[in-house]
């Protein structure tokens, strides 16, 4: 049976964000499954400020906060081509969809590059009762609600996109989109056409993004040998990674491993 994703990729140090607020992870409903990848909560009530870095997944997010006694709002966020960075203060709660890549086209039913580096007021019909409030069951419930509403319709083009970015995810021989597009019978072109429709982004950054958070979670796990796992994931040398992993984070992987450390 299908589990939440247990990994914390993307997330900058994930051991000291537990250490502040609760979050956790569940599955949709199953009918919205082949599209959502999970259900994300949050909940905190802080003494002081508590920021939190998250190297963005190739996905779409449609997230619903609110902070203390404030009005719940709800928003829609592309692709993050950036780091993303949070201050939580006071108390609150999230209740977050994360789109499995290329999940979001058949409810957008758009080219989704068009919310890609963007965020802004959820469009369209929203819950008339709150997302954030009630048990974690009533929560989700909520989201299942709001999703089966938007009746996304299947197509047979996005879910080989789907797959073909989980190949990219889990396949860490896949390296070049030259090879990829040829060993899936796919011209570059269109490759990049079909990833750019459907998840918001071209083949290239997917791969790139995927191989960073590889060495993002390997950065914590003790000393490594940077220049082999450089060309583990299809750096052209040692200072690519650096320099990738450095203007992605925010800090060079040997600081952020001491830091996890």
């Amino acid at each position: 049976m299908r589990q939440p994703r247990r990994d914390s990729r993307g997330i900058l140090d994930p051991a000291r964000m537990k250490r502040w607020v609760q979050f956790r992870r569940h599955l949709p409903a199953v009918a919205l499954r082949p599209w959502v990848e999970h259900y994300w909560l949050i909940d905190w009530d802080l003494s002081e400020p508590f920021e939190q870095r998250v190297v963005p997944h190739p996905a779409v997010n449609v997230v619903f906060q609110r902070d203390g006694d404030d009005p719940e709002r709800a928003e829609l966020a592309g692709v993050g081509q950036e780091l993303f960075s949070i201050t939580l203060t006071g108390s609150g709660r999230v209740s977050g969809v994360q789109f499995r890549p290329g999940g979001f086209h058949p409810f957008w039913r758009r080219s989704v590059a068009e919310l890609t580096g963007r965020r802004q007021p959820l469009p369209g019909a929203v819950p008339d009762h709150a997302v954030c409030a009630g048990t974690d069951a009533e929560r989700c419930q909520a989201l299942n609600a709001l999703l089966t509403g938007w009746a996304p319709r299947p197509d047979p083009v996005n879910d080989e996109v789907m797959r073909l970015v989980e190949t990219i995810r889990t396949d860490r021989n896949v390296r070049r989109v030259d090879e990829f597009a040829r060993e899936h019978g796919v011209s570059v072109r269109r490759l990049q056409r079909l990833f750019l429709t459907h998840v918001g982004v071209g083949p290239k950054w997917v791969i790139r993004r995927y191989r960073l958070h590889e060495a993002i979670e390997r950065a914590a796990d003790g000393p490594l040998d940077w220049a082999g796992l450089a060309a583990e994931l299809g750096y052209s040398d040692q200072a690519h990674l650096v320099r990738d992993f450095t203007a992605t984070t925010g800090v060079s992987p040997t600081a952020y491993a001491q830091s996890r450390r």
